[in-house]
């Protein structure tokens, strides 16, 4: 648990064991390298140790020569939004995201304001590994400001993606939940904008994560419990960065995060047919949407930069996967809570549906999601089990992307090695849940067995 990971978007760890001060500074000493000591937006979350690796990047940005545009306390996808306005070189956030207390992580942002790709990240890599940063002298050493005004202007971009007016008719009342994270300050001004009324739950800045970091539903049963005594009309669960979003029913139904994007999708493609990118692990529905809409689907390896990349290279209408993260690239090439609350809104105030009819009209699975301890090493001869395996069934098809995924006329699995853990990821979906649990189970056998 306490081992640093690197990866060519950022560097996450366990604060105060693997995430440790000189790790925060060689790694951005590394980027501001990297950008030849551009300009550079910063932003963090409200975590407990978000400060203080704020101040090692922020002196290690002025110290390779960086113009730091300071944003303080920013959700990551506003901030990600702000690079092109901005015209910075690139950015950094600082948020432990949907990780766990005492998890924080530090993500880079390139000039457009994307995740940063992997050719790009391995070249940080390389200058983080070799320890060949760029100097200055005394009087070469870079400058910090602190911007305050960058929220409304993404606003109203935000309110031009969307029918503003119809959701402001509507006078929905929204639940949100931002859990205490970087999006805390600024829910209020997003419902003010579209004439929502609030109802906050965990909404005050703090470093304590009052529920499960990750939105899905098992984390909502707080909001699930009381948004039909509130009269709500729909409940959003945020990670701490606003990255990622899960909802909540009129009902009281704690819908699945797998289906964050594929009602956004349905709504969006259903008036604009085109491509959309996913990754291969994210449940059929999203296949079934893109067939009835006419619509292409890419899949990628998981990750933000990965299915960005592909959006823009493809021209694509939306990307997503089944965490309930959503990007629109007409906007930004942002994972973005914001937007996904506004594309939600939207859909319910055109259609006058509550999002429970929304849900009840796409087609629905049974989505199992396991862990297997595996440690690196063995990873990839497991991997190499599974494919032997069900090589051996007949009737099934098997794709090599991004570990092994394996379909089946009413059902498929997906395993892959973890990237912040010694564990193989397994999903698994069918049309019933018999069958899902199944299945999942069938794969666990089969590695102890082969194991």
């Amino acid at each position: 648990m306490d081992s640093l990971r690197l990866a060519s978007s950022g560097i996450r760890g366990f604060v105060g064991t693997s995430l440790t001060p000189k790790a925060v500074i060689d790694f951005a000493n590394a980027f501001g390298t990297y950008l030849d000591g551009g300009r550079v937006l910063i932003a963090r979350d409200t975590r407990y140790s978000s400060p203080t690796i704020h101040a090692a990047v922020l002196s290690s940005l002025l110290s390779v020569g960086c113009e730091v545009l300071d944003f303080g306390i920013c959700p990551t996808p506003v901030v990600q939004y702000s690079v092109r306005p901005y015209e910075a070189a690139g950015a950094l956030s600082i948020s432990g995201g949907h990780n766990g207390m005492g998890w924080n992580a530090i993500t880079l942002i390139d000039n457009q304001g994307a995740v940063l790709e992997p050719i790009s990240g391995e070249c940080v890599l390389d200058i983080f590994h070799a320890g060949d940063f760029r100097r200055c002298d005394w009087n070469n050493i870079g400058k910090v400001s602190t911007v305050d005004n960058f929220f409304d202007p993404y606003l109203d971009s935000l309110e031009q993606h969307v029918d503003a007016e119809a959701i402001r008719k509507a006078e929905f009342t929204v639940l949100i939940d931002p859990l205490g994270g970087a999006g805390c300050s600024y829910i209020e001004p997003f419902a003010q904008r579209f004439g929502l009324k609030l109802i906050p739950v965990n909404a005050k800045p703090s470093g304590y994560l009052a529920r499960e970091a990750e939105p899905r539903p098992r984390s909502a049963l707080q909001m699930a419990d009381i948004i039909g005594h509130l009269k709500g009309s729909v409940g959003f669960l945020h990670s701490s960065d606003l990255g990622r979003t899960s909802l909540v029913t009129e009902t009281g139904e704690p819908a699945s995060e797998e289906y964050t994007f594929a009602i956004i999708a349905n709504h969006l493609l259903t008036r604009k047919p085109g491509v959309l990118v996913t990754n291969p692990c994210t449940t059929r529905t999203i296949d079934d949407i893109a067939s009835r809409c006419e619509a292409s689907v890419i899949k990628v390896n998981l990750g933000q930069p990965n299915v960005v990349s592909a959006l823009i290279d493809e021209q694509g209408v939306i990307g997503g996967e089944g965490s309930g993260s959503v990007a629109v690239p007409t906007f930004s090439r942002a994972y973005d809570g914001f937007l996904v609350m506004a594309f939600i809104l939207e859909a319910m105030a055109q259609t006058g549906e509550p999002l429970s009819s929304l849900l009840d009209a796409l087609p629905r699975y049974h989505i199992v999601k396991k862990n297997k301890v595996c440690g690196s090493r063995r990873a990839y001869h497991e991997l190499e089990q599974l494919k032997e395996g069900f090589s051996e069934e007949k009737d099934v098809k098997i794709s090599l992307t991004d570990g092994i995924r394996v379909d089946w006329q009413n059902s498929w699995i997906h395993a892959r090695p973890s990237s912040t853990q010694q564990a193989m990821r397994i999903i698994s979906e069918a049309v019933t849940k018999e069958e899902a649990i199944a299945r999942s189970e069938q794969v666990i056998r089969m590695l102890k067995h082969r194991g």
